[in-house]
């Protein structure tokens, strides 16, 4: 039991391993299922950890190293290929999509170090950046004009990049307890957020990045 954690945070990265695959085959729509998986193994392993009193430098630095990889690469690819596909005007411009893995690095590193964000977060944090980005591919099915516009990507990527380091406060959806009164922003964040999912599936994720970020100053404002 004591290794569940770790076999965890191993889970979530062979779980973005294969959607890199996915990704770089052209199936960017497969890659958001294994982004949602290597989600659900990052949420579980810190909660095992936590529930197993589990305090060690090994788990930690492990899962910064998996994080990496599914939520900086990962995301980073699929930006490339984006580009690949739209208007780009030369064959160099669609690398700019790795900014997003530059800028998710830095993300992990500034978290590993900065005592400010022990219980919640300063800056986007890189699952939720990575869960807009691997909609992105849904979202062109509508809107095809836009996202092939290398323009548009490229402000995407700018604004990606800007709210992984930003000092935007955002709220961690890790639970002290579960009382309604002291968490009813974040329970009313998560019930909106499923409903959308449940109605517009990795479409609604651009609404639900919003919707965190604003709910996150509400949050913040209120404490």
């Amino acid at each position: 039991m004591l290794n569940l954690p770790n076999a965890l945070t191993c889970a979530n990265l062979f779980s973005g391993c294969i959607g890199i695959v996915f990704c770089f085959n052209g199936d960017l729509k497969s890659a958001a299922y294994f982004v949602i998986l290597s989600g659900i193994f990052d949420f579980f392993d810190g909660m095992a950890a936590r529930a197993l009193k589990i305090t060690n430098g090994i788990g930690k630095e492990l899962d910064s190293l998996a994080d990496a990889v599914s939520f900086g690469f990962l995301p980073g690819a699929i930006m490339f290929h984006l580009f690949k596909a739209s208007d780009a005007p030369n064959a160099y411009l669609p690398y700019l999509g790795f900014v997003i893995t530059l800028f998710s690095a830095l993300r992990l590193a500034k978290f590993n170090t900065d005592t400010r964000q022990t219980v919640d977060f300063i800056g986007l944090n890189t699952p939720m950046n990575t869960l807009f980005i691997v909609s992105l591919p849904y979202v062109a099915d509508y809107h095809p004009q836009i996202l092939g516009n290398w323009f548009v990507l490229a402000a995407i990527t700018a604004l990606s990049s800007f709210l992984l380091v930003s000092e935007i406060r955002i709220f961690s959806l890790k639970f002290s307890s579960l009382k309604w009164s002291e968490n009813k922003i974040k329970f009313v964040f998560m019930i909106l957020s499923l409903a959308l999912f449940a109605w517009q599936q990795f479409v609604a994720l651009p609404v639900i990045l919003i919707l965190y970020i604003g709910f996150s100053f509400a949050y913040f404002r209120k404490k």
